[in-house]
């Protein structure tokens, strides 16, 4: 069954659930959140959580987080630049263990991922976007090796209600490398990492790094994805995936 939400009530809820954490800050003496920071990004393709789906077109990323004690929400709205929506995932994460080497997240978060469909309707051809509901949960635990280097695990479990892909395992190995100076004020961040995805029935083995270009205390950056399917059963995404984003980052101390 089709789902009829509008743009308007989809966004609306989101931004709702965003806003509602600041309710509290006006009756405090002290700020109700602990931190607001967040970024958006515009790119010449829209690749998702999971890097080897892509929009394959155009889009644009917001991503927000606002965090209390150990407890964050953090939407994640993109956007066909086209002015359709992409996806809505609004993300609860909790920090279960904060150690000085060690950390471990856990989360949770119900999507919607929205597509074009076509329907007959008094003999015209009439275009409807069809939301696709979605629930998932994730764990990722991390080492810290040093003060710019880091290893660890991500796992996702998604869930879907409607027509498509019902259910989603991704299981990541990552590391990470980040303020590696180019000179005083330029430096670079680097996290390859190596995945196995399934899609119902469909598996599939794949390499991805991220890599970002950014100045000291500017709010302007240049990121990158590279995706690259080592072998895969899941079809029809290409088997080499990439993107360049240009990110603002705001908010944060």
């Amino acid at each position: 069954m089709k789902n009829q939400y509008t743009v308007f009530q989809v966004f609306a809820v989101g931004v709702i659930l965003s806003f509602s954490f600041f309710g509290q800050s006006q009756e405090e003496n002290e700020p109700f959140l602990d931190d607001f920071r967040g970024t958006a990004s515009v790119t010449h393709n829209g690749i998702s959580l999971v890097p080897s789906f892509s929009l394959g077109d155009p889009a644009a990323i917001i991503d927000l987080k606002f965090t209390k004690g150990k407890l964050s929400f953090e939407p994640d709205m993109r956007f066909a630049l086209e002015g359709k929506p992409w996806s809505f995932l609004f993300w609860f994460r909790y920090k279960a263990i904060e150690k000085e080497r060690f950390s471990l997240r856990i989360g949770a978060h119900p999507a919607l991922n929205f597509r074009t469909v076509s329907i007959i309707r008094d003999g015209q051809t009439e275009n409807l976007l069809e939301s696709r509901r979605y629930l998932a949960a994730e764990i990722a635990p991390n080492y810290k090796i040093s003060e710019k280097a880091s290893m660890g695990m991500y796992y996702l479990r998604g869930q879907g209600f409607d027509e498509g892909v019902k259910t989603t395992n991704f299981l990541v190995l990552n590391a990470s490398f980040t303020n590696l100076f180019i000179s005083e004020q330029l430096y670079f961040n680097i996290s390859p990492q190596a995945y196995y995805l399934t899609t119902d029935d469909d598996v599939g083995y794949y390499v991805v790094s991220f890599i970002t270009f950014a100045k000291k205390d500017f709010p302007w950056s240049i990121s990158a994805i590279l995706n690259k399917a080592i072998d895969t059963e899941i079809v029809p995404e290409d088997d080499f995936t990439w993107n360049v984003s240009l990110v603002y980052s705001f908010g944060g101390p």
